[in-house]
């Protein structure tokens, strides 16, 4: 619950963000809800690691693993139920990385994509001071101050839909924000405009004009619609990555930036790293195991200083197969398996030699 916790901060931000921009309770507790599989795909395999550590090293440091042998019980039978119950705990993180991390996941992106349509009564309050609000089909706006529905240094950029590309700016020193309901339009006055043009017939160059007053009219219809998602990487099941691997042209809905070597490559990077992700208890626990009773201390300070050094090692492998992601010829889905046969060799050697 701690660890989770932890991870869940981020999350904790976007919800009131999303409580600011006047989302309703219901739809910011669906959508913690739905965040929190990701959380656990990480935060399980930490935990086991962290609690085995605290519950050897404080066995070893109360002579307690002693006692135990003492009475005829080798190290594997005293180890035995806490490897059996990692076993447990990573066919729940294999369940948890190709069924339900996926669902949610696409469930969180619909609902984000989705809010306005699902209670945002003013999309007024989707501005927000000092930053670029991108909701609003066809426009980029950025505003300095704002004060209930009147806002100043606003900088307003009109964008190609298409090309997504923006075709001119607005800058005004202030404006008056107003919110046809019937009609779902956002109704913005500016005063003391410029307004920079791009030149068609000469590309890099612009025109610029000059206004005490200009009205714009931002149709809200388009945003208040429930939008269809394509479905990404990493919204697909188990049998899904099975059939994408072994079918490297099949469209599945979402777009090939690159050739299919890459966009293969990158399938079996994802497979294998959900792999991996739900093998680590197993594997952290057996590395936790002799490293907790050479350890000799019961304070949780050196269990937490060797649980962050062992998952910064395995971590950073993880990170290393997505940035080599392009470069299929170095194999980068294999990265993820180096710590995973490494410690479990490292485990297994070590609890054989204690024991």
């Amino acid at each position: 619950m701690l660890i989770t916790f932890a991870f869940s901060i981020g999350t904790m931000y976007k919800l009131i963000d999303y409580m600011a921009k006047g989302l309703p309770l219901g739809v910011i507790g669906q959508f913690a809800v739905y965040t929190l599989p990701y959380s656990l795909s990480f935060t399980i395999p930490i935990s086991a690691l962290f609690s085995t550590l605290l519950l050897f090293g404080r066995l070893s440091s109360d002579s307690e693993l002693a006692a135990m042998r003492g009475g005829g019980l080798s190290l594997w039978q005293i180890s035995s139920p806490i490897i059996l119950f990692s076993i447990f705990l990573s066919a729940i993180c294999f369940y948890n990385s190709f069924t339900i991390y996926p669902q949610t996941t696409m469930a969180a992106e619909h609902l984000k994509k989705n809010a306005l349509s699902m209670g945002v009564e003013d999309p007024i309050k989707l501005l927000e001071e000092g930053r670029f609000i991108r909701e609003f089909p066809g426009y980029m706006i950025y505003v300095g101050k704002k004060n209930k529905n009147k806002v100043k240094d606003l900088v307003v950029y009109r964008v190609d839909k298409e090309t997504d590309e923006i075709t001119d700016t607005v800058r005004a020193e202030s404006g008056i924000l107003s919110l046809d309901r019937e009609n779902m339009l956002l109704n913005i006055d500016l005063f003391n405009v410029r307004i920079e043009l791009a030149d068609a017939e000469n590309p890099g160059k612009s025109h610029y004009i000059n206004a005490r007053k200009h009205p714009i009219q931002v149709d809200l219809n388009d945003l208040t619609k429930p939008s269809s998602i394509r479905k990404k990487r990493k919204y697909l099941s188990f049998k899904e990555l099975i059939y994408v691997i072994r079918n490297p042209e099949a469209d599945i809905g979402w777009m090939r930036k690159y050739d299919m070597k890459i966009e293969h490559g990158r399938d079996l990077i994802e497979f294998h790293q959900r792999i991996c992700l739900a093998i680590a208890p197993l594997m952290f626990v057996l590395v936790a195991i002799p490293l907790g009773i050479t350890s000799h201390r019961k304070e949780s300070s050196i269990g937490m200083l060797m649980s962050l050094a062992i998952m910064f090692v395995y971590y950073i492998f993880i990170i290393l197969s997505d940035t080599f992601d392009k470069s299929p010829q170095f194999y980068p889905w294999l990265l993820p398996w180096v710590p995973i046969v490494l410690g479990q060799i490292y485990g297994l050697v070590m609890i054989r030699r204690a024991n």
